[in-house]
């Protein structure tokens, strides 16, 4: 029996409201994780399940549930930036509703050998598929300006060069190979802040952004969406960092013609370049309530955003 603490999906019934499933349906779970959306999904209709995800524990879990669905569910290794072609291999074109959890796991931050934590000590990795570059190795080989510019955008620290020259200079002496290393060196520099959150936190999530390139993941996967969802198919994205809620609300914005217009009463006829291709299901972003965030910790910083796909043409190139 694992010992983890279990996984509570974060926005379930807000993620199942925008998506509607319905019977017959084709949907994609983008970020597959412990399944917690997938599950839900195939629980709401009779319908069929594509799930996507790059870790490789993530698709053994999946593999489990694909065993058990009596041909509902199906599990596929790769990142949800690429949906539209793993999908297309499998002689799908079109879905009904597509769900994405931006961002790292609970389980995989619960895992001290995956690298993620700085509370729990483990190998400096951090890597989502397990392979490629590992937070170690951009620690102690990107130079120090590279460094601080990494720590500033994808951590918004803004402490970044103190805490670069602080990493260069101990990495001289030895290189990091541990999370509880690097986080001890983070605490030297960067005070403690009375909301009491850990010093280090900023500077871990730019690494594990930056390592696994999830805002060039988000953006990839946000127009794959684009192209699979059917004429008033949804999508609903949670985000749990204001970097990737930016992302998320710029391009629905953009692609609703909200950014365009100068005032959402001036008609739609009347804006300049292509037509829409979403609208929104709600102008602002939806939080998790009160009861959410006392059970689930994780939740507090959650936003939902949710549009649905319109007939017009995908505005980007196809993938």
């Amino acid at each position: 029996m694992s010992s983890l603490p279990p996984h509570i999906p974060v926005l379930l019934t807000e993620v199942i409201a925008a998506l509607a499933p319905r019977d017959g349906g084709a949907y994609v779970d983008g970020t597959f994780g412990a399944g917690g959306y997938s599950r839900a999904i195939l629980s709401a209709a009779a319908c069929h399940v594509h799930a996507i995800d790059r870790d490789p524990s993530a698709v053994a879990r999946g593999k489990t549930l694909e065993e058990a669905s009596a041909g509902r569910f199906s599990m596929i290794e790769g990142r949800f930036g690429d949906m539209a072609a793993l999908l297309r291999e499998r002689g799908v074109n079109q879905v009904d509703g597509i769900a994405l959890d931006i961002g790292v796991s609970s389980m995989q931050i619960d895992q001290p050998e995956r690298g993620f934590s700085f509370a729990k000590d483990g190998p400096l990795d951090m890597r989502m598929e397990t392979k490629g570059p590992s937070a170690a190795d951009m620690v102690n080989d990107t130079p120090e300006g590279e460094l601080a510019n990494i720590i500033y955008r994808y951590g918004e620290e803004r402490l970044s060069r103190r805490v670069a020259k602080a990493i260069v200079e101990a990495r001289r002496i030895k290189r990091f190979e541990r999370t509880g290393e690097l986080a001890e060196v983070i605490r030297r520099v960067v005070p403690r802040s009375g909301d009491g959150i850990d010093p280090a936190t900023r500077t871990f999530q730019a690494l594990r952004i930056a390592v696994n390139d999830e805002l060039g993941e988000l953006e990839r996967g946000l127009e794959a969406a684009e192209h699979l969802l059917a004429p008033g198919g949804h999508l609903a994205v949670v985000t749990f960092h204001s970097l990737e809620d930016r992302v998320v609300k710029s391009f629905l914005k953009s692609r609703s013609g909200e950014a365009s217009r100068p005032s959402r009463h001036v008609p739609q006829a009347q804006d300049n370049g292509p037509a829409a291709s979403f609208t929104l299901l709600s102008r602002k972003a939806i939080a998790p309530g009160q009861e959410e965030s006392r059970a689930n910790p994780r939740a507090r910083s959650a936003k939902l955003r949710a549009a649905a796909r319109t007939e017009a043409p995908a505005w980007g190139a196809a993938s």
